[in-house]
C-alpha cells in the first residue's frame, strides 16, 4: 500500500468551493481510497492506495469531488518522498524557511515564463523557481505580499497551489505516522 497527499486547490476560501472534511473523507473512501484523512480546511488529504498511477489518483479524485460536491477542484498528488525533497530543497535559511511558503505546481514552467518572472522583484519578498515549486518568502507576511499564488499563476501561466512551512511539517508527520 502506498502513501500520498493530495494538494486541493481553492477550496473553503472565502466561503466558495465549499467541501466538508468529513464529507470529503467519505466520499474519497467511496472511491477506493484507504486510510483517508484530512488535514485542515485548506484541502490537504493524505490517503493510502495500492495503485501507482499518480495522474490516475489525480483525476480519481477531482472526478469524485466533481460528482459529488459539484464543482471543479484542481487536485495535485506527491508522494511523501518527492514532499520531503521539495521541503529539503529549500534555499532558505531555517529561520526565513520557518516563514515561507511552498507553492506547488502541477506542470514544469517554461524556461521563458521563469526568466520573466525572476526579473520581477519587490521589497521584502523573496522567491525561488523550480520545476515543481516557488519558494516564497515575504517579510511584510503572504496577506499583504505581491507575490502570492496569484501572482505566479499568471506569471507561469500553470496551476499552483500554496502551504506554509507549519502544514507542510505537518502532512510530512502525518505521513511518517502512517508508515510511509
Amino acid at each position: 500500500m502506498n502513501t500520498y497527499i493530495a494538494f486541493l486547490r481553492g477550496i473553503n476560501v472565502s466561503g466558495k468551493n465549499k467541501i466538508p472534511m468529513a464529507t470529503l473523507r467519505e466520499v474519497l473512501a467511496s472511491t477506493g481510497l484507504e486510510q483517508v484523512q484530512t488535514y485542515i480546511q485548506s484541502g490537504n488529504v493524505i490517503f493510502q492506495s495500492s495503485e501507482d498511477n499518480i495522474e490516475g489518483l489525480e483525476n480519481k479524485i477531482h472526478q469524485a469531488i466533481k460528482n459529488h460536491f459539484t464543482f471543479e477542484i484542481p487536485v495535485l498528488v506527491k508522494t511523501p518522498k518527492l514532499l520531503q525533497e521539495l521541503f529539503d530543497a529549500c534555499p532558505f535559511s531555517q529561520d526565513k524557511k520557518e516563514n515561507s511558503y511552498f507553492i506547488l505546481l502541477f506542470d514544469v514552467p517554461t524556461s521563458e515564463n521563469i526568466a520573466e518572472v525572476s526579473e520581477i522583484s519587490y521589497p521584502n519578498e523573496t522567491f525561488f523557481i523550480t520545476d515543481y515549486c516557488v519558494y516564497f518568502h515575504s517579510a511584510v507576511g503572504y496577506g499583504r505580499a505581491k507575490c502570492n499564488n496569484n501572482f505566479f499563476e499568471r506569471k507561469l501561466k500553470i496551476t499552483a497551489t500554496a502551504r506554509n512551512y507549519k502544514t507542510m511539517v505537518k502532512l510530512l508527520e502525518l505521513c511518517k505516522q502512517t508508515g510511509a
